[in-house]
């Protein structure tokens, strides 16, 4: 029974042989890039960041500040970060290889306050958005601009044993994806600063830029991986921040019919009030049967943004609780069910590694198309800026609530639970925070 109940993750873990016929499997960029040295800190100086703790809980720590490591760092004083919905996986400890004292979070904003001698295009004093993902921009991965598969920026043994590959290193996401120190914090250290920071328009406010880290687009990417065109008709999975970013999109690429789907009444209503996109609540009617009478036969394109946390039924919560699977299938099995014969299923919900109960019959005789991955925000930071300065866009209606740093455990909380109206938590340092007197209330829209 006990090796019934070992996780897949932890099997792997603690039975790794990363062997020479492993690393002939895994590709090689053809131009090798120095990997970034592990990050010298100022013990001098201290600052504050969120930091994990275990299960359930955040710390608000002191900790020395990063210094410029390699030549092509540079070191960004944050004036503002969140919480995504992706970092509560890790609040709840469902990602391997996070170590106590992990600073967490991968979207901020901030001024540029230290660059290496090899950094060009960013200067002392500039503001910039730092992108979640982390990439190099040499290897070849870069270079066809497909970012989260960047070849240099993580080494994981672990991931590259359960995927066969490694993929790019994320800001605050595990060792599993890096070890890289994350942005909830008062200063981030940013490898290859020329590749990974993105300078803000002047006439754009922090809020606005911030969205571009990772949650307008990945939203974004949503869209482009699931080739949404004018008059599709488009059904999204979550009224969380992704999803309501999918379906602003998804508008704004010409899509006929927007239908957004969720089990969170309230979450569903501000999606409904936000963007007019039509709704249902899966607590309250079931959705395949939902959106069979709106879209008889199914929609063109399906965006998931839920994610692999969320199984429903009894057996697919126990197998989960056993640790017989790592992540729950019935959101997929849904989507293949309700998308029309040949259309589209993407998933930019994350999702961990394995899953019992997939449809894969009903995908292959469905003639279906899935795809999915995690954001490439260089691809997209110079549309998204565009899009808000020309004000076809405003994403900043995510921000319902704002929270010094020094109360980023409760940010968390409040996240988690859905409490009070929640949609999207807001970080600021607290001397900006305490400028702002923003307090508890919800942040000017």
């Amino acid at each position: 029974m006990r090796a019934i109940r070992t996780s897949i993750i932890e099997y792997f873990e603690k039975n790794l042989r990363f062997n020479k016929t492993m690393q002939s499997r895994v590709h090689t960029a053809q131009t090798r890039v120095e990997r970034p040295s592990k990050v010298k800190y100022d013990p001098e100086r201290k600052m504050t960041a969120l930091q994990f703790s275990g299960k359930d809980k955040i710390k608000v720590g002191k900790v020395p500040v990063p210094l410029v490591t390699d030549p092509t760092d540079a070191v960004i004083k944050v004036t503002a970060s969140c919480v995504c919905g992706s970092d509560l996986h890790l609040y709840h400890d469902k990602v391997p290889e996070m170590l106590d004292g992990d600073i967490m979070g991968h979207e901020s904003v901030g001024i540029v306050d230290e660059v290496g001698p090899e950094v060009k295009n960013v200067k002392k004093g500039d503001r910039v958005v730092i992108s979640s993902v982390i990439g190099c921009g040499q290897c070849d991965y870069c270079l066809r601009r497909e970012w989260s598969c960047c070849d240099t920026t993580n080494t994981s043994q672990v991931e590259t044993k359960m995927y066969g590959h490694h993929v790019s290193g994320l800001f605050g996401y595990s060792h599993l994806m890096g070890g890289y120190d994350g942005c909830q914090a008062e200063y981030v250290r940013v490898p290859f600063a020329d590749v990974n920071l993105f300078s803000i328009p002047s006439v754009l406010t922090d809020k606005q830029a911030l969205c571009v880290a990772d949650l307008a687009s990945t939203g974004y990417h949503g869209t482009e991986l699931a080739d949404v065109k004018e008059g599709d008709k488009v059904v999204i999975f979550g009224c969380g921040p992704v999803g309501l970013m999918a379906q602003m999109w998804s508008k704004f690429r010409g899509a006929s019919r927007v239908i957004a789907i969720d089990v969170d009444a309230q979450r569903v209503e501000y999606a409904k009030k936000q963007l007019g996109v039509e709704v249902v609540n899966a607590n309250e009617e079931g959705p395949l049967e939902a959106v069979e009478k709106l879209i008889p036969g199914g929609p063109d394109k399906i965006i998931e943004c839920v994610g692999f946390r969320f199984p429903q039924g009894f057996f697919e919560k126990l197998e989960l609780k056993l640790k017989l699977a790592t992540d729950a299938s019935s959101v997929v099995n849904l989507a293949i069910k309700m998308v029309r014969k040949n259309g589209k299923i993407t998933l930019i919900g994350d999702y961990l590694a394995y899953t019992n109960h997939f449809n894969i019959g009903a995908m292959m005789e469905k003639h279906l198309t899935m795809n999915g991955g995690a954001v490439w925000p260089h691809n997209y930071y110079k549309k998204i800026f565009a899009a808000m300065e020309t004000g076809k866009v405003d994403p900043t209606f995510v921000w319902t609530h704002t929270f010094p740093f020094s109360k980023g455990d409760e940010a968390y909380k409040m996240f988690d639970k859905h409490e009070d109206g929640i949609i999207k938590p807001l970080l600021l340092p607290d001397s900006i925070y305490n400028q702002s007197n923003a307090g508890m209330d919800k942040t000017t829209q």
